[in-house]
């Protein structure tokens, strides 16, 4: 079947996978109707052996589907002349029926109908089951690398492109992928945008970052939003229209080069994953919720966390925008507090256990990651 043409259009894009669909619905119809004129013209031909020539039931049944089957067995009974007319028009009734039947059926596979009601099935039985996931906007160089990464750690996401051959590479890779229109309200309720937990806009225009961000602040004000911007003009008008996170992959690269030049050691911390000897250590943040964890109300101190986990906890980000560097024993805990802590996998993995974390699963072992 041919691909779908570059649509960049909601409404279009609507209306060709409605046609789509339609075509689909209409093929299935017509398959439905050839198979109940077959079924028609059986009962037709038993009825007339059985009623009109006076046959046993079984007999004209026998009879009607070695006519219209035509596989050159002699009359059942001897017919007369009337018989034999209605024989003959039987058996141009059959032809017709199959051959339509098989037209129908040919072209629904030649045209790949099929294949594309199964994909279309699969992606509506996807989006259904979608909750509390995350919405990958783009799929170039940037969100590639995202989603790699959110497979290493087993998040739940759907990646959302206009571009075909984007949406089956990633499908290729074994990716939750649609095409479709981030900047339409259509594309993001089709991808839950009301039930995501976070929404990354990596498209490579400032303008359908800043649509889509827009978009998806006003479907869901509770969902984080990560945006991709090009200049810092666009940092700033992305973060006015409800960006969360605003990341600019020239002036981060470029400030990530030079640190890496100047503080090599600095940066080796700061990415994240830092090896010493045999042993690997993680960042990870961990989310204080009130229902479910038990530390909240106590000080370091009293919780114990380093003694239990042995998780250095660097920093403490307070619910409202309060950054704490380098917390003191006394700290007391707060509900929905993050907790920016560095362990190894094990160690992450006990705290994940104790605490309530940003995401459900725990973090993979050393020899998972990168």
């Amino acid at each position: 079947m041919p691909r779908p043409p570059f649509i960049r259009e909601p409404k279009a894009r609507d209306r060709y996978y409605t046609a789509l669909q339609e075509r689909y619905r209409k093929t299935q119809r017509e398959l439905f109707r050839g198979l109940l004129a077959l079924v028609g013209i059986i009962l037709a031909g038993t009825l007339w052996y059985w009623l009109v020539e006076g046959w046993h039931l079984a007999e004209a049944l026998y009879m009607t589907v070695i006519t219209l089957t035509t596989v050159g067995f002699s009359e059942v009974r001897p017919l007369g002349d009337r018989g034999r007319v209605f024989t003959t028009v039987l058996i141009f009734l059959g032809i017709a029926a199959v051959g339509y039947m098989a037209n129908r059926f040919t072209e629904a596979i030649v045209k790949g109908y099929f294949q594309e009601g199964v994909r279309l099935n699969q992606r509506r039985k996807l989006m259904q089951n979608l909750s509390n996931h995350y919405i990958l906007c783009g799929f170039g160089r940037t969100g590639r690398q995202i989603a790699e990464e959110f497979s290493l750690q087993k998040i739940p996401f759907v990646i959302v492109d206009t571009e075909a051959d984007r949406v089956e590479q990633a499908q290729t890779l074994g990716f939750v992928a649609v095409q479709g229109d981030a900047t339409s309200d259509h594309t993001l309720h089709l991808v839950k945008i009301e039930s995501a937990v976070c929404l990354i806009s990596a498209l490579t225009s400032d303008a359908e970052n800043l649509y889509t961000v827009l978009s998806a602040r006003t479907l869901n004000p509770r969902v984080r939003i990560i945006a991709r911007a090009s200049s810092s003009e666009a940092i700033q008008k992305l973060r006015r229209v409800g960006a969360d996170a605003v990341i600019s992959p020239y002036i981060t690269g470029g400030k990530r080069m030079a640190a890496a030049a100047l503080r090599p050691q600095v940066m080796d911390f700061m990415d994240g994953i830092v090896s010493s000897g045999d042993r690997t250590y993680y960042m990870e943040e961990f989310f204080l919720d009130s229902s479910a964890c038990a530390q909240i109300g106590q000080t370091l101190k009293e919780s114990q966390l380093r003694a239990l986990t042995g998780v250095l906890i660097v920093a403490i980000r307070r619910d409202q925008g309060e950054l704490i560097v380098g917390p003191t024993s006394d700290i007391r805990l707060q509900p929905k507090d993050f907790l920016i802590c560095l362990g190894t996998a094990e160690q992450l993995q006990v705290m994940n256990r104790l605490l309530c974390p940003l995401s459900s699963k725990p973090l993979q072992k050393p020899n998972q990651m990168p």
